[in-house]
């Protein structure tokens, strides 16, 4: 993987509607038997016909019972298996809280589906090391602060990425890059490969197309003209080609936010200060670049025994300024630490909106359009000649230290 090539993390739920269940069964209803360790799984409304396995545990699993056969077929399969009803409203809320946190690290975040994200970790490296460690990093801390596994695919485009998500599972971490697909991905059957139907595959057998390297060493032409456009999709795909682009679907009132994990503990308030400018630089960027307004402000902190704290701040106005920003941020810092070593910083910002309103006396709100100047200019600089045009003098006497 070269340092300039793209890092895409498909992130993917290991079986969404169940393990949220459970984790609201043990943490809100206070129950202590966890669901995923016994043949169990989340079922369709049956009086209303919609009686279908929605989501099953390993054990479930291993019983035969697979996802979306009617729960009849499943009980038969295992007579002593329990069967949930489906809380969609729960799901949201877990959906919500995942998503969530994905957004406090990846620049860009975009949801696929319920249980599901695609992330932009491009040029994140001096931020966050090695991709690959950091995507154990984050798996570990989704399972801890949000009680649920996930696996993690990483590759350099969206397609690759998923493919790799779906390897072994659960509680894994994948890459799968152009230089792995042929020892990864070619050997998997056809039907493996993403948005290739039953149909489609019935197709390829026939014309001796058995595998995914078969199908990415056949005649493109020949495909195209057995299954038109879909023929040339699919040979791209067997040959880890996808050209398309992560959409960031972030609400305005999501917030904004930016957190990191140090390569080494933080203990000393000064450091913490200077890590909070930067974030606070990179929140103020994005809501500027949206045309974005907050009006909360809150800080995370994630010590090295892994204990999280938080606190937030509801501001009188609206503001899109790194330097107000960071203000509240560092107050909000020295009343919540309690002097342990820092593992994560983590700076947010909601209750964005596209309108501004101002509630300062005179002199703030001089000070606020200076400084609005300010951040205006300093954002068209870097969006021409790079964002290390224009540095702060207390991030230039940190590096020459």
């Amino acid at each position: 993987m070269s340092m300039a090539e793209p890092v895409i993390f498909h992130i993917d739920v290991n079986s969404a509607f169940l393990s949220w269940e459970s984790v609201y069964r043990l943490e809100t209803l206070g129950e202590k038997l966890d669901i995923r360790t016994i043949p169990s799984v989340i079922g369709g409304d049956e009086e209303k016909r919609h009686g279908i396995v929605l989501a099953k545990s390993d054990a479930a699993k291993k019983c035969g019972i697979s996802t979306a056969e009617p729960l009849a077929l499943a009980r038969r399969k295992c007579p002593g298996l329990k069967v949930y009803p489906s809380n969609f409203s729960l799901y949201v809320e877990k959906s919500n809280a995942f998503i969530d946190l994905l957004r406090r690290f990846a620049p860009v975040v975009e949801q696929f589906s319920i249980d599901e994200a695609f992330c932009d970790f491009s040029g994140t490296k001096a931020l966050y090391g090695d991709p690959v460690n950091f995507a154990h990093q984050l798996k570990d801390m989704i399972k801890e602060e949000l009680g649920f596994t996930v696996n993690i695919g990483i590759s350099s485009n969206k397609l690759l990425a998923k493919m790799a998500s779906d390897f072994e599972k659960p509680d894994k971490v994948h890459t799968l890059f152009l230089d792995e697909i042929e020892q990864k991905m070619w050997p998997l059957p056809v039907s493996d490969l993403l948005f290739v139907g039953k149909s489609s595959v019935r197709h390829l057998h026939d014309l001796g197309i058995f595998t995914i390297g078969d199908l990415a060493k056949s005649d493109v032409e020949l495909l195209k003209k057995h299954f038109k456009k879909h023929g040339e999709d699919m040979w791209k795909s067997a040959n880890g080609i996808d050209e398309t682009n992560l959409r960031d679907k972030e609400d305005a009132n999501k917030g904004y936010g930016n957190s990191i994990t140090l390569p080494k503990d933080v203990t000393d308030r000064e450091q913490a200060h200077m890590i909070l400018l930067s974030l606070s630089e990179t929140v103020g960027a994005r809501l500027r670049a949206d045309h974005a307004y907050i009006s909360v402000v809150s800080v995370n902190i994630v010590d090295a025994d892994f204990r999280h704290s938080s606190k937030q701040i509801s501001l009188p106005s609206t503001t899109d300024i790194t330097e107000e920003i960071y203000q509240h941020a560092c107050r909000l810092f020295d009343e919540l630490w309690d002097f342990s070593p820092i593992r994560l910083l983590g700076v947010q910002t909601s209750k964005a909106t596209s309108e501004n309103y101002v509630q300062y006396d005179l002199f703030q709100s001089e000070q606020n359009e200076k400084f609005s100047k300010l951040n205006a200019a300093i954002d068209q600089i870097r969006d021409r000649y790079g964002k290390d045009a224009v540095k702060r003098a207390r991030f230039l006497s940190e590096e020459n230290k």
